[in-house]
């Protein structure tokens, strides 16, 4: 490990919250933010503590045109999740935040006793520092989260390496609950609107996606800590436009981005975020990573894309989110991922793959690493949510969302219903399925539907 300098200025991040981010967390009676509490004397920690149960059974397909390689995929698992998430005062200027998760696995073909099932998502920990009026300093694992989006975030630059087993495949709950990074982060708030600058040194050569951890405890910084990166903000307060720019840099490459939203009226908002910079394809990308972590051959062919080329590719969503009187909330979203995979990728990502078998695991390699990273595989989709707090019976809030492939039609959508019984306890129930023919983004996934059902209780 190597450790790294600082330059420091300020921040925060723009936009409205544009969605009802129902995690596990935010259910949580009383949680604590993340704001320094800096005019009460130092107390004792501040948090909740929720234990969770959660059991998903998944309805596969037997056939695909490209077989998934490997062990065979869990027809259902059990995890048992004690959550905590802590905030300290340790004088008028100094707090520390602290957020956990320790895991309890059962898998179909893996029992109790067989194997690690066990593991620790140490979230976040870190601490907060008001160094003068209205400029704050932090250091630790932050979740840092930027964008005003709800289906992918461009502008979500700290989110590769990042996700952890969840209920739900609602992004909101996904971006909120996951390892934060390691890193130093500056940022001052002023009255024309707020700057900030952070930085997360490479403490670790990458690793394979999907490699276990060497100890239970594993705080997974591999995962998070395996480049140099850093990321400056400037947002501006103009009227009702919030809008906000941000360059990013990741070992010597610079990425550029921005984000804005606007009211229109009483019940609709209007956002756009966009980030732009030189890359390779997904395909190049995935294979490059392979290689490099040992996964993959050195002499790896490049499959569907025939261009190892690096250009300027860009990211973007748009939509606007509308609420009803009913308070009823309804996002839709326009997403374009110029790195992923085009309607002639598609072709020959199925005709390569079925044809000859043996590159299989290559070919599903490409999408894992997209997985991995957070990213879109198809270029073009359309992602739409709907979210009903008190839906047809009181305390019981209804959430549907689904993205769709503009290349085939293929998509994959999730409705919900969580159940707040009351402070102490919430039941969830989540139904997802993948539809779409055989030779298509979803129809040609392994999970052809998913169930789960959850069972949380606050203390």
């Amino acid at each position: 490990m190597r450790i790294a300098a600082l330059a420091l200025v300020a921040v925060l991040h723009a936009g409205a919250a544009l969605a009802d981010e129902n995690s596990d967390l935010d259910m949580i009676p009383g949680a604590v933010t993340e704001a320094p509490q800096v005019s009460e004397p130092p107390a004792q920690a501040r948090g909740k503590l929720s234990l969770e149960q959660a059991l998903a059974v998944s309805g596969l397909r037997d056939a695909l045109v490209v077989p998934v390689p490997g062990a065979r995929t869990p027809r259902w698992q059990d995890r048992t999740s004690l959550n905590g998430r802590w905030q300290w005062d340790l004088g008028q200027d100094v707090a520390v935040t602290f957020s956990d998760r320790l895991n309890l696995f059962a898998r179909d073909g893996l029992g109790f006793g067989q194997g690690r099932t066990a593991s620790n998502d140490l979230r976040e920990a870190y601490a907060t520092w008001e160094a003068a009026p209205r400029t704050y300093v932090e250091a630790g694992r932050i979740n840092l989260r930027n964008g005003v989006a709800l289906g992918f975030n461009p502008t979500d630059f700290f989110r590769a390496g990042t996700l952890l087993d969840q209920a739900t495949a609602d992004p909101s709950a996904l971006r909120e609950n996951r390892l934060g990074t390691l890193m130093v982060r500056a940022q001052h708030i002023a009255d024309w609107g707020a700057v900030s600058f952070a930085y997360a040194p490479r403490l670790f050569d990458p690793t394979r996606i999907g490699q276990g951890a060497t100890a239970p405890l594993d705080p997974h910084f591999d995962r998070t800590n395996a480049a140099d990166r850093w990321l400056a903000t400037l947002h501006a307060d103009v009227g009702d436009i919030a809008p906000e720019l941000l360059v990013y840099g990741k070992d010597g490459r610079t990425r550029i981005g921005s984000n804005i939203s606007t009211p229109i009226g009483q019940q609709m908002v209007v956002y756009g975020e966009w980030s732009g910079g030189q890359s390779q394809s997904l395909a190049a990308e995935a294979i490059a990573y392979g290689i490099r972590t040992g996964t993959l051959p050195a002499n790896a062919p490049l499959l569907p894309n025939a261009s190892t080329a690096r250009g300027f590719r860009n990211d973007l969503a748009v939509g606007f989110a509308w609420t009803g009187e009913s308070k009823v909330t309804v996002n839709l979203e326009y997403i374009f991922h110029e790195a992923g995979f085009s309607r002639t990728d598609w072709q020959r990502w199925f005709a390569l793959g079925h044809a000859s078998p043996l590159i299989g695991g290559e070919m599903w390699y490409e999408r894992a690493y997209a997985a991995d990273q957070q990213l879109p595989v198809a270029r073009q989709q359309i992602f739409l949510r709907a979210d009903w707090p008190d839906g047809l019976l009181r305390d019981v809030d209804l959430t549907a969302l689904t993205f769709v492939s503009l290349d085939d039609g293929s998509a994959t959508a999730q409705v919900s219903a969580v159940w707040n019984i009351d402070r102490a306890w919430t039941a969830g129930a989540y139904l997802g399925a993948n539809f779409g023919p055989p030779r298509s983004a979803y129809g040609s996934l392994k999970s052809a539907l998913g169930a789960t059902m959850q069972v949380i209780r606050y203390f």
